[in-house]
C-alpha cells in the first residue's frame, strides 16, 4: 500500500499525530482531487487563505491549521459534502472569530461587520452567511459565558441547516477529539462541549438537515463518543 492510500484509511487525527500539518494537507489534497477540476482552485485558495490567517496559531499541542483541515475533511469523506462553498466556509469557520481586525483591513465600522464583508467580497455571500452563522459573538456583560455559547449555536444552527453541517465537523473535532488536548485542558473542554451534545444532536437529526440518514447516523455515533469521552474526564 502506498503513501496516500495509507492516508485515506487512516483516522484524521491519527494522520495528525503521525504526519502532522503536511498529511492532512495531502489527505485534504487526495479529496479536492476527487472534485469537479473548475472546483479545485476555489478550495486550494481557501486553504491558503487560511493558512496566512492562523499562521501563528496554536491548538493545544498542533497548528490551528490542523483543526480546519480536519473539519473540512470530515465535512467532505464522512458527510459526502461536494459544495464548493460549504467546504470553503468549512475551511474559514473561525477566520471571523479569531481574525476578525486582520481580515476587516482597512475596512469601516463594527470588525465583525467588516470581516464577514470580506468574506463575501473574497468567496461569496453565502460563505460569509455560513461562517457567521457559526461564529461566537462578542460575551454579551452579565451572561454566563457557556450558556451564551449554548444559546448561539441553538438559535443560530436553527436558522441555517448548512451551518450545522459545519457545526457538527467542528464539534466532533473537539468532542472526539478532546483525548488529544493538552492534559490542562480536559476538563475545561469537557464543561464547555459537554451541554452542546443534545443540542447539537436534535439540529442534527432535523428533516431539513442537508446529509443522508446515513451520515446523520454517523454523526449521532460520534456524539455518543464525544459524551462518553466527557464523562470519563469529568465523573471520574
Amino acid at each position: 500500500m502506498d503513501a496516500e492510500q495509507v492516508l485515506l484509511t487512516m483516522p484524521l487525527h491519527a494522520i495528525s499525530e503521525v504526519y502532522g500539518e503536511d498529511g492532512l494537507r495531502t489527505r485534504f489534497a487526495l479529496e479536492v482531487a476527487r472534485m469537479p477540476e473548475s472546483a479545485r482552485p476555489t478550495l486550494e485558495r481557501a486553504l491558503e487563505f487560511a493558512s496566512v490567517l492562523h499562521r501563528d496559531d496554536r491548538r493545544s499541542r498542533e497548528p490551528y491549521l490542523n483543526h480546519l483541515l480536519r473539519s473540512a475533511i470530515r465535512v467532505m469523506c464522512y458527510y459526502g459534502v461536494d459544495d464548493v462553498e460549504v467546504i470553503v466556509a468549512t475551511l474559514l469557520h473561525d477566520s471571523v472569530e479569531d481574525h476578525a481586525d486582520e481580515l476587516a483591513g482597512d475596512r469601516e465600522g463594527d470588525r465583525t461587520e467588516a470581516a464577514v464583508a470580506e468574506l463575501a467580497q473574497r468567496y461569496g455571500p453565502r460563505v460569509a452567511e455560513l461562517v457567521r452563522a457559526v461564529t461566537n459573538p462578542p460575551r454579551e456583560p452579565g451572561v454566563d459565558r457557556l450558556e451564551q455559547y449554548r444559546q448561539h449555536i441553538a438559535h443560530s444552527l436553527a436558522a441555517n441547516p448548512w451551518a450545522r453541517v459545519i457545526k457538527a465537523s467542528d464539534f466532533t473535532d473537539n468532542g472526539v477529539g478532546v483525548i488529544h488536548s493538552a492534559p490542562g485542558l480536559l476538563s475545561r473542554m469537557a464543561t464547555k462541549y459537554r451541554p452542546v451534545v443534545p443540542i447539537l444532536r436534535d439540529l442534527v437529526a432535523r428533516p431539513d438537515t442537508p446529509l443522508t440518514d446515513a451520515v446523520k447516523q454517523h454523526i449521532d455515533e460520534q456524539l455518543d463518543l464525544a459524551e462518553e469521552r466527557f464523562a470519563a474526564i469529568l465523573d471520574s
